[in-house]
């Protein structure tokens, strides 16, 4: 099921709500035009509207006099529509993903510049994702994921073990990147509390960072770490 979204900059289309009545249909058959309203965050009335639309394009067909008889079964035509329609569909999207993905590479290699190499990611979430598919793409290294909710401890994300905050110190990244743009300064503050000046703290809405000259402060405390930390002493930038 295409799972409905609300944001500003990209607004559901008719082409899409269209889409996720389809697939609601091919899934749920039996469903009622209430339950496939409250599924594809629609009202009622504007389902109904949707549903005779999709009847008449001969993309479905409706049996049924009640509401608890009543079934919904996508056409011949509907199942070619629905596929040609997620195929344009996840198109879009992985076009989005993909630009996002540029985006965020072009402020990791910012920090490269910055004398970080290795990171511990702060919140296993979707943005994570995208955020392991862009390292590889630079020169970071990514040692550690962690995480502030219990239930994602202790579980594998992408191959790595997810940890509480509080394992950052004994990590020892050079930096700890938050993934999650939510609840950042919140965030933020827990993690200066754990590790204080040692780390630093970086974000992915840090985008002031990709015109500015390389942090002094941060290359004072990477110095400062060099000489109880072999690997990073040898660390060398090439740019």
């Amino acid at each position: 099921m295409i799972v409905p979204y609300t944001t500003t900059y990209f607004s559901p289309s008719k082409e899409y709500r269209r889409l996720s009545i389809l697939m609601l249909i091919k899934e749920m058959p039996h469903s009622s035009q209430h339950l496939i309203a409250e599924k594809s965050h629609l009202s009622s009335s504007m389902v109904n509207i949707y549903i005779k639309e999709l009847k008449q394009a001969g993309l479905i067909t409706v049996s049924g006099s009640t509401n608890r008889t009543t079934e919904y079964h996508l056409t011949p035509t509907g199942q070619k529509k629905l596929f040609q329609d997620f195929i344009s569909f996840s198109s879009e999207a992985v076009q989005i993903y993909a630009s996002v993905k540029r985006k965020i590479i072009r402020l990791l290699k910012r920090y490269e510049t910055n004398g970080i190499r290795t990171v511990v990611l702060y919140g296993a979430s979707d943005t994570a994702e995208i955020v392991t598919s862009a390292i590889p793409h630079t020169r970071l290294v990514v040692i550690g994921i962690v995480d502030g909710d219990p239930a994602k401890q202790g579980q594998l994300f992408n191959g790595t073990l997810i940890q509480t905050p509080e394992a950052i110190s004994q990590i020892d990244p050079d930096a700890v990147l938050i993934t999650s743009f939510a609840r950042q300064d919140e965030i933020y503050s827990n993690i200066e509390a754990i590790v204080g000046d040692n780390i630093k703290v970086i974000t992915l809405t840090d985008l002031e960072h990709l015109q500015e000259p390389p942090l002094q402060e941060f290359a004072r405390k990477t110095n400062k770490k060099a000489t109880t930390n072999p690997i990073k002493q040898n660390a060398t930038i090439k740019l």
